[in-house]
């Protein structure tokens, strides 16, 4: 036993060595970029990403330092404290993310009041990438991150994999997102819906992604738990597919190593083809199967009462993610993209509806036997809710596909309110309750500050 312990031991010291060696690489790759940058903007982001990645890497160095005579990754417990700066950071960009929505909104409404010409970087044109990125990656993301973090612990009974290498993911996501939003406001973009960040940007986030599923891996085969959890089937769908999606879609040319631009690999319809099969699959990917994983965890957590269907929880994981991976043509239609590929998207949409309904079936009848907790417990009704506007989302979404409809709906204020409905209704509502779940567990309390004020944020929202 004594021999187990210190080997694990070893192998924690090993992962701190081995992150801030590998953060050092990067911070010198940038300072390189940096004094050799083709462009201001460049310049600016090497700078940023130095100072960020050099503040991880000295608070890395003092954390360890005062753990000396002790194992700073004990095995017996789980990691409650990367969960906590999880919460905390989705709190922060969700707050961030909703603010500059607000500002785009007014720009909208009184362009004469809220457009100042002289300063580009609060034209809607930059902010509003800021804002979808801020909501979706930001929000959306540390959302993920936290909650995966959380589930997967305690459905494999075991401490989370890697030792300093879950930490590598949480702040090198956080890096990612201010890289990205700093860039948007400068103009550095792709100019690619949902996936504006630019190539070096694109190059630290594969990084970081890639560890991340193997964080998560790790942490499945180590598991005491002999069953995995289907949650866990869908946060691993969710992982694997979205690296597939950022990596295939950001394929580019730098224009020059040390410059901020580049070109894409693909061109003309094959572009559009590749950048909504990434678009839509963005949505269906990071925030439907991430998001169903929370919603198959939290709501049979809070009820007390196991999922309604196992069986169809697992029809519905296989059919979604075989189905949803084709539906992107439906956003080209009337376009120059082949009539068969758009006809392909479209009849793959319409069967789309039927698992995201039985998905939302299952979490829906998993109160069988706590209906009353609709009435008492408003993070509940806030969680179904989320089911509710899933359901409605997910049935529009399959009729907005369709192509006489389509013809109607595109490029009006239909498909923002579908990409709300869906962000905040389902995305929101889901989120929200998992955050008044976990806070409460994660701090050893009984319940939240204040019950009432859910039930403001609940109405009010």
């Amino acid at each position: 036993m004594t021999q187990l312990v210190g080997s694990v031991r070893r192998g924690n010291n090993t992962s701190i060595l081995a992150v801030g060696a590998l953060t050092g690489v990067f911070i010198f790759l940038a300072l390189l970029m940096g004094s050799f940058a083709k462009d201001t903007g460049m310049e600016i982001q090497a700078l940023t990403f130095m100072a960020l990645a050099g503040a991880f890497l000295v608070g890395t160095a003092l954390w360890a330092g005062g753990l000396v005579d002790r194992d700073p990754f004990d095995e017996s417990e789980y990691e409650n404290t990367l969960v906590k700066f999880g919460v905390a950071a989705a709190m922060f960009w969700g707050i961030a993310g909703l603010l500059v929505g607000v500002v785009i909104a007014l720009q909208l409404t009184w362009p004469s009041l809220f457009y100042f010409p002289e300063l580009g970087w609060t034209n809607f044109g930059r902010l509003r990438p800021l804002h979808t990125s801020a909501v979706i990656f930001a929000f959306g993301g540390n959302v993920l991150l936290a909650t995966s973090f959380y589930a997967v612990q305690r459905t494999c009974r075991t401490r989370i994999a890697g030792g300093m290498w879950p930490w590598f993911v949480f702040w090198g996501y956080q890096i990612f997102i201010v890289l990205a939003a700093t860039g948007y406001l400068m103009g550095i973009t792709q100019s690619k819906e949902y996936a504006e960040p630019e190539w070096y940007v694109d190059l630290w986030l594969t990084l970081v992604w890639v560890v991340y599923l193997l964080v998560f891996l790790g942490t499945l085969w180590k598991r005491k738990e002999p069953h995995i959890y289907v949650a866990n089937w869908f946060y691993l769908s969710f992982i694997v597919t979205i690296a597939m999606l950022h990596i295939v879609n950001n394929l580019s040319i730098p224009v020059s190593l040390t410059g901020s631009k580049s070109v894409q690999v693909f061109a003309g319809v094959q572009d559009a083809m590749t950048q909504w099969w990434y678009g839509h699959n963005a949505v269906g990917f990071f925030l439907t199967t991430g998001f169903l994983a929370i919603m198959y965890y939290f709501i049979p957590k809070r009820v007390n009462r196991p999922v309604y269907s196992y069986r169809l929880s697992i029809v519905h994981f296989w059919s979604l993610i075989f189905i949803y991976i084709w539906a992107g043509p439906h956003h080209l239609h009337y376009t120059a993209l082949p009539q068969w590929a758009q006809t392909l998207g479209m009849t793959f949409s319409i069967m789309l509806w039927m698992p995201s309904w039985g998905g939302m079936i299952n979490g829906v009848m998993t109160l069988s036997g706590a209906w009353d907790k609709l009435r008492t417990d408003p993070v509940v009704r806030m969680m179904v809710v989320s089911l509710a506007f899933y359901g409605m989302a997910t049935f529009e979404g399959p009729l907005m596909s369709v192509r006489a409809v389509n013809s109607l709906s595109h490029y009006t204020e239909w498909g923002i309110g579908h990409v709300h409905s869906g962000a905040l209704g389902w995305v929101g509502y889901i989120s929200f309750g998992a955050l008044y779940c976990r806070v409460p567990w994660l701090y050893k309390r009984k319940g939240l500050c204040s019950k009432s004020l859910v039930e403001w944020h609940f109405w009010i929202s």
